[in-house]
């Protein structure tokens, strides 16, 4: 590999939509008991509960989506790390654990998930039961399951919490019909028209004929690719189908579409390990097993340095450029960036079923440290080679090559598997494909690929896309779109919402 072609070179400035705070005061004035709208209010505000048990964080992240301009905005974040979860007490059954070998029971889920979403609204000052109008659960964590249909247990911890933190049922559920939504919301939903059918942001879901999922974080790819598809309105990236999605958290996931109408269909899937990838780097560098990328990143800017002495960073560019190419070299020489083989069953740990996936015309690739990630101790020999060598900032900028390199291998792939072209819309989301220089030097990368006469066009970086996609989820399972600024559809073209009514018709019929 050779990265003379890049490193801070290219005049292109990636567009990044970052989450946006509603004034909780504002937002207060509109809601009353039942969140009923104040009189004379023009906004009406749809909030929903993102809780997310992921191998690192968990979160439950509240958004309030205002329904006029169908635009999401974050009024708490609550993040814990899930290797804080209360041990297993006696006679509770492990079902899995995390990356790093957390043993997780359901009542221990249950409880992490309760105290998460009760604490998250306590310090909004919002009410479960009165303020909340949908909450929407999912997982990063599947490592250790042994099938993509084996987290049955997980969904009903979920389920357990959100219900043991007061959200009533009917607020995890599609309305049956508009009488049963708020009546301040009844106005904005199309339920009366066009009724839910597992379309989620214009993408139908990949099941193969008997309903057996391809891969086990199939929920996290769907939100991550419809919270792009919200968070992409803010940075002006035209981000519906086609579209490719990858979300870099500990693992990876995310989405090819196709230009289907009303519908698309899901043609690519993403999974196998990404963040995890720096964190063991990381924990290489500092030899701690309890820290990831996301603890330097943060830490860095906090005066990281004091605590960790670092060395002096390289005064002369091209010793710099040629120590990271060295060590960027070094490291994607053990990833496996690749069309998943029929064979496996789990990929990067993550369990999966390419021969399914096949069968229904969808193409895995994935993304591994050796097999099922057997090599990830040689990262972190080289993460303590770099920190004894270059120092702290050399780690640092090695960590967001190899994360820029990253997306461009799995970009190579799609493009040799033919899933994507120069109307596909590239969205990125997660923590090891937003933060730092990353987006800088993967835009760079996209560019070399020659993909785009303008990258930046087609090309999005977005914060907190899970809870952005659990804000666009709940409204597409409530029919509350937006016609005038549609997440479903074609890029460039009109909303589909007349589409949809003729197939939904023509199935009745």
């Amino acid at each position: 590999m050779m990265f003379n072609r890049f490193l801070g070179r290219s005049a292109l400035k990636p567009r990044i939509a970052k989450s946006r705070r509603i004034d909780l005061l504002r937002l207060k004035g509109n809601l009353q008991t039942g969140s009923a709208l104040r009189s004379g209010s023009k906004d009406t505000y749809y909030i929903v509960a993102s809780v997310e048990v992921g191998n690192t964080t968990t979160k439950c992240i509240l958004t309030a989506t205002n329904l006029r301009e169908g635009k999401a905005y974050i009024i708490n974040k609550k993040v814990k790390m899930t290797r804080d979860v209360r041990p297993p007490k006696h006679g509770e059954e492990v079902f899995g654990r995390t990356l790093d070998g957390v043993p997780l029971t359901r009542e221990s889920v249950s409880e992490l998930v309760r105290n998460t979403l009760l604490e998250a609204h306590k310090e909004s000052d919002l009410n479960i039961k009165r303020d909340l109008n949908f909450a929407v659960r999912s997982t990063g964590v599947v490592a250790g399951f042994d099938s993509p249909d084996d987290v049955g247990t997980f969904v009903l911890a979920l389920a357990d919490g959100c219900l043991s933190a007061g959200v009533p049922t009917r607020n995890m559920t599609p309305a049956i019909s508009i009488d049963g939504l708020p009546k301040n919301i009844r106005k904005f939903s199309l339920l009366e028209k066009v009724y839910f059918d597992g379309g989620v942001g214009g993408v139908t879901p990949p099941f193969g004929s008997t309903g057996v999922e391809i891969v086990a974080n199939e929920m996290e790819g769907e939100l991550a690719t419809v919270g792009i598809k919200e968070g992409a309105k803010w940075a002006g990236v035209d981000f519906r189908n086609p579209c490719l999605s990858m979300d870099f958290g500990t693992t990876l996931d995310g989405r090819i579409t196709d230009d289907g109408i009303p519908y698309a269909k899901t043609i690519g899937n993403f999974c196998g390990l990404a963040g995890a990838i720096p964190d063991n780097i990381v924990k290489g560098a500092l030899e701690e097993d309890n820290i990831t990328a996301l603890d330097l990143f943060k830490e860095k800017n906090q005066g990281f340095s004091k605590r960790k002495k670092s060395k002096g960073f390289f005064s002369g560019r091209t010793r710099r450029e040629a120590s990271i190419e060295n060590y960027t070299e070094k490291i994607h020489d053990m990833i496996r960036i690749e069309k998943v083989p029929l064979d496996r069953k789990k990929y990067g740990y993550i369990p999966v079923n390419p021969k399914v996936a096949e069968d229904i015309g969808v193409t895995l690739i994935g993304c591994d440290v050796g097999e099922n990630g057997d090599r990830l101790n040689e990262l972190r020999e080289i993460g303590r080679e770099i920190m004894e060598k270059d120092g702290l900032e050399m780690l640092s900028s090695t960590i967001d090559v190899v994360c820029a390199v990253m997306v461009e291998r799995l970009l190579k792939v799609a493009l040799k598997e033919g899933l994507i072209s120069d109307k596909t819309a590239i969205g990125l989301t997660g923590r090891a494909a937003i933060t730092g220089n990353k987006p800088s030097l993967t835009l760079e990368l996209i560019e070399g690929l020659n993909l785009y006469s303008s990258p930046e066009e087609n090309v999005v970086f977005v914060d907190d896309g899970l809870a952005r996609g659990a804000a666009a989820m709940a409204r597409c399972m409530n029919s509350l779109g937006n016609p005038k600024n549609p997440i479903g559809g074609v890029r460039g073209k009109k909303c589909v919402l007349s589409e949809r009514i003729k197939r939904q018709q023509r199935k009745e019929g």
